[in-house]
């Protein structure tokens, strides 16, 4: 399936969520909702993915994770923060460095209009 018909049901999802819940919750509230609503879009959806890092052919486990992976290829990040940061982007960078996955979504969900809280991030 197209990556812009995953995102955009990603998406769809997460402004149902937002319209529901509203901004002023912990991330892993709107985390835990958002993988219901995904999950009901019939997608392989992973919570909680362990990104191992690979350094000079040694795999860590460091305790990185992914919120939120769709059909192994798109990477969610789940924020409620009063606004995205240089350090959220490079994260997200990282991640799909990591997974090799080309594809991220930051969505904070501590907006007022979640159209606000959006940010694709392609690698």
């Amino acid at each position: 399936m197209q990556q812009s018909i995953i995102t955009s049901q990603i998406l769809k999802a997460a402004y149902l969520v937002h319209s529901n819940l509203g901004p002023g919750l912990l991330e892993s509230a709107y985390e835990a909702c958002l993988y219901y609503e995904l999950l009901t879009t019939g997608f392989i959806v992973e919570r909680q993915v362990p990104m191992p890092l690979i350094y000079k052919e040694v795999k860590l486990e460091t305790g990185y994770r992914i919120d939120i992976l769709v059909e192994r290829s798109i990477v969610i990040e789940v924020k409620a923060v009063e606004t995205f940061t240089d350090v959220h982007i490079a994260q997200m960078i990282t991640y799909l460095k990591l997974s090799n996955c080309k594809v991220g979504l930051l969505i904070n969900f501590h907006v007022n209009s979640l159209k606000n809280g959006i940010k694709r991030v392609v690698y």
